[in-house]
């Protein structure tokens, strides 16, 4: 009983081990990352904080990838790219804010005959 355990706890460690690099996933996650620094991420406190634990996770992704723990790794990228889109998303939302108080700026302006 015990021997076909050990066998599945063996095969299951050797297939994690034997996972590809997430190459995809590291060139997703940079992408992303570089987006939102374009995007002005880094003027954003909060998405500036996103950015940083997206290139942190990245960094250590590739650590991993170089040690050879690739399934590490992806769950890593995973996270960062996450982050990294939220960063994306944040800043965004603050330039659409900008615009729109802008905007309204405008219109009180228009209204007051400024």
């Amino acid at each position: 009983m015990r021997t076909p355990l050990i066998a599945a706890a063996l095969l299951l460690v050797a297939c994690g081990s034997s996972l590809p690099p997430p190459s995809d996933r590291l060139a997703s996650a940079e992408a992303a990352a570089r987006s939102a620094r374009e995007l002005g991420a880094e003027k954003e406190p909060k998405a500036q904080l996103h950015l940083k634990l997206a290139s942190e996770q990245i960094d250590q992704a590739k650590k991993l990838m170089a040690d050879g723990d690739n399934k590490r790794a992806d769950l890593i990228l995973q996270r960062a790219n996450s982050d990294a889109e939220l960063a994306v998303m944040l800043a965004k939302e603050n330039t659409a804010k900008a615009a729109a108080d802008e905007a309204q700026g405008k219109v009180k302006n228009l209204k007051t005959g400024k």
